[in-house]
């Protein structure tokens, strides 16, 4: 069994063309991407190091980390935003960067330790078992490794801000992209982490002004918000 929806996997697919327009329905992504970006490199260091981005979708997370210099594997199992972004890197002329249609546990199978960096960003919330992500990820970095997640918090808050503000009031994503239900509070995070054999090094929320559009990070994880994790080294 692969730990994928196939529902969640059309729903991207079928916005696919889309995926590097800044206007559309991608906006929010386009516009966090230097945050996370920023951030990552701080705390990693990622020029020369092996990546891997476990849910890539049409590569912006990927292709701008590959830009800093890393050597980036993008995953994903949704073929039609794979396809867009091998069609962006091509055309921009990117180097150290590849896409592979494979799911996150095949690849730490196929590929333990192998990995500097591995980011897994807005991803968990779409799958049926996170836990199992979270596990695949641990085993394919190298030791002294980092890894990195984000994902959205699993309170009335959220769901106000999340669902009801930025899918039907502010019309920042489209309706449907997230279940409530599958919303993930940072102690379950947390506790998937550790039981991985990750530690917890920094979280970070993501805050978002609708009166000036602007995202920034913040201390406050109460609706978006990103972990740094280590793994132990040998």
């Amino acid at each position: 069994m692969t730990n994928a929806d196939p529902q969640e996997l059309a729903k991207f697919s079928e916005l696919a063309h889309r995926w590097w327009d800044p206007e559309s329905e991608f906006r929010p992504l386009h516009q966090i991407n230097p945050l996370r970006l920023d951030w990552i490199d701080q705390l990693a260091s990622i020029q020369g190091k092996r990546v891997v981005d476990v849910g890539c979708g049409g590569g912006i997370l990927a292709e701008s980390m590959a830009r800093r210099g890393a050597h980036v594997l993008g995953i994903d199992l949704a073929d039609r935003p794979l396809k867009v972004a091998q069609l962006h890197a091509m055309e921009g002329g990117v180097a150290n960067l590849e896409y592979r249609s494979v799911a996150a546990e095949a690849l730490a199978a196929e590929q333990p330790g192998q990995f500097d960096v591995v980011t897994c960003m807005e991803m968990l919330e779409h799958v049926p078992d996170p836990a199992s992500v979270i596990q695949a990820c641990t085993d394919m970095v190298k030791p002294g490794g980092w890894v990195f997640f984000s994902t959205l918090n699993r309170n009335p808050k959220s769901f106000l801000l999340a669902i009801v503000g930025a899918e039907y009031v502010l019309k920042l994503l489209p309706k449907g992209t997230h279940d409530y239900a599958r919303f993930i509070t940072p102690a379950e995070l947390n506790r998937w982490i550790r039981e991985s054999g990750l530690d917890t090094f920094q979280m970070k929320g993501l805050e978002y002004n609708p009166l000036t559009r602007i995202y920034k990070l913040s201390s406050d994880t109460s609706v978006n918000y990103l972990v740094a994790c280590r793994k132990a080294a040998a």
